[in-house]
């Protein structure tokens, strides 16, 4: 596509752009890999261990934006390339990360090295080497909203101000030290903080990201499919292992947590409106989610037993959900927040930007996909007998 005929929220034409993107075989990267190649010139540096999820734009034969993206296999925990591939690019963006639940109490240690010490020379060589840098974050910063902490028939705990994350505003409230869930929000707070601060004092060009649950097709894994067996996924490849297995939807601690979930397309539009308006992107931090679409994880679960039922045409089970402890879920250590509803004053303002997809359609999109992808690799690994 001519650069000539594409131009940024202000009307200036937007430059191709070398972009080194950290991460990029993941589920984020995957799906801005795709966007950025099938929308724009830009070329992409794709760093990442793995490259599953991105193998069909690195195919010389069969697109032609393969020119446009190369692959680089690097842990960048100990890769001395690193700091030569963000040298090369304009931009970096760095969605490297552990990022599942499952993870933040039982690999505490791995959870806090992999998103703040690994990603330090990161932001390091952004800074010395004068490139902007988009961060990801999440939206477990803000940890409890101030609301959790009123008496449960508090009226305060219908007022917004008490619930709604605001990104300049909100507080950031954790658990105790040994609620070790917020190993992850803590680290990711404090790698927010060094970002601030090499723009506040070295002049670094920033954009940091606070996703709130993007959900979509290729977001983590199948258990025992194409990952591992004991492996705990996310909520939404969770439920959906469930439901292509016919197995019920396992509740934790009731499933009352409330969340928002966006489309994982959706929030790649916000994404490229960031990478191609700096003007307006730098120096702030951006919650990406849809308000529009909170739901208790209970009701989440009931609406994709309803989906999956449509898109498989299967009957839906007879006992839908179980109720499970946190601890048996998840082990010790596990905390969790009660809501989590981002305000959207700010990336509407710089950016003009707004979620459109509902629950249902991005639901109905992401579980046709499981089933077509999965359904039928479950069926084989069901009927296969066990070795003795």
């Amino acid at each position: 596509m001519a650069s000539s005929t594409r131009v940024d929220l202000d009307g200036n034409p937007i430059k191709p752009l070398t972009i080194c993107m950290i991460g990029a075989g993941g589920f984020i990267g995957s799906h801005l890999c795709e966007k950025l190649m099938s929308e724009t010139p830009h070329k992409v540096l794709a760093v990442d261990v793995y490259n599953d999820k991105i193998k069909h734009l690195l195919e010389p034969s069969t697109l032609p934006f393969a020119d446009r993206i190369s692959f680089h296999r690097i842990n960048i925990k100990h890769d001395s390339r690193l700091e030569g591939l963000i040298k090369m690019a304009d931009l970096t963006i760095n969605l490297a990360a552990i990022c599942t639940p499952a993870d933040y109490n039982t690999r505490p240690l791995d959870t806090i090295y992999s998103n703040f010490i690994d990603a330090l020379p990161v932001v390091k060589y952004c800074s010395e080497n004068g490139k902007r840098l988009i961060h990801f974050s999440t939206c477990e910063v803000y940890g409890k909203t101030i609301g959790c902490f009123l008496p449960k028939d508090s009226p305060l705990r219908q007022d917004p101000s008490y619930f709604v994350l605001k990104e300049d505003e909100s507080p950031c409230i954790f658990g105790p030290i040994d609620k070790q869930r917020w190993s992850y929000a803590c680290a990711k707070q404090l790698i927010e903080r060094l970002v601030y601060a090499e723009g506040a004092e070295n002049g670094l060009e920033f954009t940091i990201v606070r996703p709130f649950n993007w959900i979509g097709p290729r977001m983590d894994f199948i258990p025992g499919i194409d990952g591992p067996s004991e492996g705990v996924p996310r909520v939404l490849a969770c439920f959906s292992n469930n439901l292509l297995r016919r197995e019920p939807l396992k509740l934790v601690d009731g499933g009352e947590s409330q969340r928002t979930f966006i489309y994982i397309k959706d929030a790649i539009e916000a994404v490229l409106l960031m990478i191609e308006n700096p003007g307006r992107a730098n120096g702030h931090i951006f919650n990406v989610g849809n308000p529009n679409n909170e739901v208790t994880v209970r009701q989440l679960a009931e609406m994709m037993t309803k989906v999956y039922s449509k898109v498989s045409g299967e009957s839906e089970l007879e006992t839908p959900t179980v109720d499970v402890s946190s601890q048996e879920f998840y082990g010790t250590g596990y905390d969790d927040s009660d809501k989590r509803i981002p305000d959207m004053t700010i990336i509407n303002k710089q950016l003009g930007w707004n979620p459109k997809t509902s629950l249902w359609d991005l639901l109905e999109s992401t579980l046709t996909y499981q089933h077509r992808t999965y359904a039928e690799a479950i069926k084989q690994a069901i009927l296969k007998p066990v070795a003795s």
